[in-house]
């Protein structure tokens, strides 16, 4: 379906247009032997006052969160519970669960971070096709942690650059590359906000000088699409192994060609 108002297409990175990180958790897991998405619940029941959410927002120096991020997910009292209620929504077996737990949140977030640097081709080739059709602002929206690094950082956040190399983070938590795709790029460390907040969603319109409702917003995690859609954002899910999909919803939303890569000069395709 042809959306002609849409002015703005908004991506999340990790996922979206970089490899996810949640791939290296559940290999972690594997390694383990913890059961599928354990370590995940365990993030996502802790909510905005876990590790994880608050080093999103920039709260925590990199080291203080290695600490509590690892004292988190060694939590197993309050992670079996969790797990229990999970395996209940999804009307699954509970498996066993561990007793005991010892996780190294940094050989944990290194371990993402390493993992997520590449491209997603599919994701990398239809930004380059709304770049050059000119016809859309490109918005990056993510929950991400360019701001422990660069101008502005204080003293205590900054990191050594022996650590970035150890996360593969020579260039930075977001690289130069990757910021010059967009038109405007906003970071939930930088902010002080995280998806799945509405007032994130709300900042960056406003920003951009856009409504929710001219914009169409790409993800992976359902919980941050439906806030975007209640926002009145048209919505697309970016399952893992589903960029192409993805990619060619977007294309019937605008009607134009993301799939071809572009050398020289822009051609339209009507997709009506």
């Amino acid at each position: 379906m042809y959306l002609p108002h849409v002015k703005v297409v908004m991506f999340d990175i990790g996922g979206v247009v970089l490899r996810s990180p949640f791939i290296a958790i559940a290999d972690y897991e594997t390694e383990k032997g913890l059961p599928p998405h354990y370590l995940n619940v365990s993030i996502t029941s802790r909510g905005s006052s876990g590790a994880w959410e608050r080093f999103e927002r920039g709260e925590l120096p990199l080291f203080d969160f290695y600490a509590a991020f690892s004292h988190d997910l060694s939590d197993t009292t309050n992670a079996n519970i969790w797990y229990t209620e999970y395996c209940e929504r999804k009307r699954m077996a509970c498996p066993k669960l561990p007793e005991h737990l010892r996780i190294d949140g940094r050989d944990l977030f290194g371990r993402m971070m390493r993992s997520a640097t590449s491209y997603d081709t599919n994701m990398l080739t239809a930004i380059k096709n709304l770049r050059v059709a000119g016809k859309w602002r490109v918005i990056a929206l993510t929950n991400n942690f360019g701001g422990y690094h660069g101008t502005g950082v204080s003293p205590s956040q900054e990191i050594p650059a022996a650590e970035l190399e150890f996360l593969g983070w020579q260039g930075g938590p977001i690289s130069d590359h990757l910021r010059e795709l967009f038109d405007h790029f906003y970071d939930s460390s930088t902010v002080g906000l995280r998806k799945p907040d509405p007032q994130f969603y709300l900042y960056a319109c406003k920003e951009s000088g856009v409504n929710p409702e001219h914009v169409i917003f790409l993800d992976d995690i359902g919980m941050n699409l439906k806030t975007a859609k209640q926002l009145g954002m048209t919505t697309i899910h970016v399952p893992i192994g589903g960029t192409l999909q993805a990619v060619k919803q977007l294309e019937e939303y605008l009607g134009i060609d993301l799939t071809t890569d572009i050398i020289e000069g822009y051609s339209e395709r009507t997709k009506l």
